[in-house]
């Protein structure tokens, strides 16, 4: 397929409607909020991070609860969805196959969580009860502040990590909706941002090296049809000691210009064609998923390790997330030819149903 790419300029002309439909390699479209015309309960707005720490075996100190027993997971949700708004926290312990995950909900913030235009600039703070959640930035990096004193059955998690933010090349797309000329989804992915500090769970300290432990942030602005269905897959690590990782999906809109397919190997982003998601029939976590490319440059295997499953049912509003973390085998091309293999990259797989 053609991919079209994006040119600078504002994302949404006078009417509200999407400029330009593409994809880039850096967010080179503003998102203005004041632009869109559609009303303020389409209007869905997120930041999400998932840091995943899978350390070398040498260096785990099984466990000893001062140190890293094996791959662990953080996973970070601020969301405005018009309707319903979202903080959730979720902590995986991959070695042990368990998960954890619990969403506050606030209802209809439309537009007062305030919700930053860019994915570069901006903090959101959120205090919700006895839950603060904060993404900040600073000069060349992003700091986390999770205090989440109830989480587990009040056994308690509680942390802060600074991700370092080099000027890499990210996943940018920009995409329209059919049949719905007001509807949009502007979305970035930043993959294999170095994650350090530490995360303090049911009175256990875990660390994050910047070494082995890796973020994503998924930053999205839009206006949604009310019923969607999307695969994601994204994984973040090092490939033979280069940082590398790689953003897939589908289902985020009509992708018909570009996908949102992409490889990134030391800073650089490859792009791909269409990824296909083979997900095991009846199952999300029982068997091996395989992934498939229309340009063959993505050929993988994904097993899984844990469901991160949620229903979060308010009435009118329902999301059935399956979010499957596991590890990633298989080889990949870059633009130049070079294969790279692949071998158990920790990563996560997941299908969404959303009606909002």
């Amino acid at each position: 397929m053609q991919q079209h790419r994006l040119s600078p300029g504002p994302l949404l002309d006078d009417r509200g409607r999407l400029e330009q439909a593409g994809w880039a390699a850096a967010e080179i479209r503003s998102y203005d909020r004041t632009r869109i015309s559609a009303s303020r309960l389409r209007i869905k707005e997120w930041d999400y991070y998932c840091l995943i720490s899978d350390p070398p075996v040498s260096d785990r100190s099984g466990t000893d609860p001062s140190g890293t027993a094996g791959p662990v997971g953080l996973a970070v949700t601020v969301a405005d969805n018009g309707y319903l708004g979202l903080v959730g926290v979720s902590w995986l312990d991959l070695a042990a196959g368990t998960e954890v995950t619990e969403n506050k909900l606030i209802p209809f913030p439309l537009g007062r969580m305030r919700m930053p235009s860019t994915a570069d600039a901006g903090d959101v703070v959120v205090h919700r009860g006895a839950v603060r959640v904060e993404f900040r930035h600073e000069t060349g990096r992003r700091r986390l502040i999770i205090d989440h004193p109830g989480f587990d059955a009040g056994r308690g998690l509680s942390g802060e990590l600074l991700l370092e933010s080099p000027a890499d090349d990210r996943m940018v797309i920009a995409t329209p909706f059919p049949r719905a000329s007001k509807a949009f989804y502007y979305n970035q992915k930043i993959n294999c941002l170095p994650a350090a500090g530490t995360v303090t769970v049911r009175g256990v300290r875990h660390e994050f090296d910047g070494a082995s432990a890796f973020a994503v942030l998924d930053w999205g602005r839009g206006v949604w049809t009310y019923d969607n269905t999307w695969y994601w897959g994204s994984a973040s690590g090092l490939h033979e000691g280069t940082r590398f990782g790689f953003n897939i999906g589908y289902g985020f809109g009509d992708t018909t210009a570009a996908t949102e397919n992409m490889l990134f190997h030391d800073g650089v982003a490859h792009k791909l064609d269409r990824v296909h998601f083979h997900r095991p029939h009846g199952t999300f976590d029982g068997g091996p998923w395989r992934f498939t490319s229309s340009d063959s440059r993505f050929e993988m295997d994904f097993e899984p390790i844990v469901d991160r499953a949620a229903d979060v049912n308010a009435l009118a509003v329902r999301s059935t997330q399956h979010q499957v973390f596991g590890r990633y085998s298989g080889h990949v091309l870059l633009d130049d030819g070079t294969r790279l293999e692949v071998e158990n990259l920790l990563g996560f797989a997941e299908e969404v149903r959303n009606r909002w």
